[in-house]
């Protein structure tokens, strides 16, 4: 399981680019920042997502 550690904490690294990314073409033009933010926003969301998933599956495999 530490290979889905490792993706859980890839998705911050993808979030950091994606936010970098929508800041400056939020400077040049606003309206082709959203995709850029949303992905980030998505990549946030997703390392969330997987570290709770990651730790259910731990659990289960603890209780047997």
């Amino acid at each position: 399981m530490k290979y889905s550690k490792i993706f859980q904490y890839a998705y911050l690294v993808f979030a950091a680019l994606f936010l970098y990314d929508g800041a400056v073409k939020w400077e040049v033009n606003p309206d082709k920042a959203y995709i850029s933010m949303a992905l980030g926003g998505l990549a946030i969301f997703m390392f969330f997502f997987r570290g709770k998933f990651r730790r259910k599956y731990d659990d289960k495999d603890n209780s047997k």
